[in-house]
């Protein structure tokens, strides 16, 4: 049995669960604790798992926070005690922290982040460490460099609680922060897969196989429109959230595409929830050029077209975001699409096939809801084949007998 199994002795709450390749530890809160508003409900201690002695140290800080505050004390979210574990803090509890009005879809991996980094860091002070300890850091993170997304959010997460403590008055994370932007460490490299047409076909006939055609129309809109995902499919916000919503499950509300957004002349305009607070830029679609779309509509009786587009046969109601995933892993694979397809890169998939038959970048860059082109340009088009193509054909247009085969 390993040290601390099931939370006894020195290291209390630890269990050990299941994953490939072996098994990973987890210090658990307490159930009665959790119900009573008590986060987080577990922390990933994966990072000292060949340290018994270290890790049981990390379980005993956790207990001792978690029965801290069940005994009713609540730490001041506006008094900084100089570590990182304080910034964090303050980051995530402050009423005035952009935490707050971050969206579902960026919320959970900053929660996620939030939560791994207190016991991995938390302890250290902010004055007392350098762009040098937090490069090893990363390392960690990332894994070696394996999982280099992993280790930018993370650095992300701490960036910004850094820059918030900064904004609050607490002068002293300023060095770090500055520290941090000096560091040049490996990042996640841009996506590159796409669908053609045909593979969006492909998905759609396997979401109607499965009776879930909720699924077929979701992958419609989204490559017909260049919508993304979780607007099209809505996302799910706390009750407190400064969003409107009449669509109510539980403890939260939902906000997304609605059929209130279609005019009587097909015309589809939306404030996606990317521009909302920032450019404010508003999306107008023609559903008269969007084949898929009317194809899917045309399944959907005139007396359904009423509140969200998007609903889940089972449940009549919005997808959480985990049934969408699980959804998609099923249609990719009954379609034979590639596991490297993402369902949100449904959106990328239309600029690059509007770009690859010579819609020009401006115009892309106006329907995918961008402020500037470039965001179009680098993050969305991603045929470089094709463009490579232009560009060579631009080059050689005038060549004349120049050209090397004429020779």
């Amino acid at each position: 049995m390993e040290a601390g199994e099931e939370g006894q002795g020195a290291a209390p709450g630890l269990k050990w669960r299941p994953r490939r390749g072996g098994r990973t530890p987890y210090w658990i809160a307490r159930a009665d604790i959790v119900a009573a508003g008590y986060s987080p409900k577990s922390v990933n201690l994966q990072a000292y798992a060949a340290d018994h002695e270290t890790l049981a140290a990390k379980c005993r800080a956790l207990q001792a926070d978690m029965l801290t505050w069940f005994g009713g004390y609540r730490a001041d979210p506006t008094i900084f005690d100089g570590t990182i574990a304080g910034a964090l803090w303050i980051y995530e509890t402050h009423q005035d922290s952009p935490f707050h009005d971050l969206k579902p879809g960026s919320r959970r991996p900053y929660a996620t982040y939030l939560r791994l980094l207190l016991p991995h860091i938390g302890g250290h002070h902010v004055s007392a460490v350098t762009a040098l300890d937090v490069k090893r850091w990363h390392a960690v993170w990332s894994k070696g460099g394996k999982h280099p997304a992993a280790g930018s959010m993370a650095l992300a997460v701490l960036k910004t609680a850094l820059t918030f403590c900064i904004v609050a008055g607490h002068r002293q994370c300023r060095q770090l922060r500055d520290d941090i932007s000096e560091l040049r460490v490996s990042g996640p490299r841009p996506r590159k897969a796409f669908a053609t047409a045909d593979q969006v076909v492909a998905a759609r006939r396997a979401a109607h196989a499965m009776g879930r055609p909720s699924g077929a129309l979701c992958y419609a809109v989204q490559f017909e429109t260049t919508l993304r995902l979780w607007d099209v499919a809505g996302q799910w916000f706390p009750l407190n959230a400064s969003v409107m919503s009449t669509v109510l499950d539980g403890n939260t509300k939902w906000a997304g595409l609605e059929w209130r957004h279609i005019d009587e002349n097909l015309v589809l305009r939306i404030k996606p929830s990317k521009t909302e607070g920032t450019t404010d830029a508003e999306i107008a679609v023609d559903l008269k050029l969007c084949p898929m779309v009317l194809e899917e509509i045309a399944h959907i009786h005139e007396d359904c077209r009423h509140g969200p587009m998007i609903v889940h046969e089972r449940h009549r109601r919005p997808y959480r975001a985990r049934e969408l995933t699980e959804l998609w892993k099923i249609v990719r694979r009954r379609a034979g699409l590639p596991t490297s397809l993402w369902c949100r890169d449904l959106r990328a998939s239309a600029i690059t096939e509007a770009r690859d038959n010579g819609a020009l970048t401006d115009d892309a860059s106006k329907v995918a809801g961008h402020s500037k082109p470039r965001i179009t340009a680098a993050v969305y088009d991603r045929s470089s084949l094709e463009a490579h193509r232009r560009f060579a054909v631009a080059r050689v247009a005038k060549r004349g007998g120049n050209d090397v085969g004429n020779e």
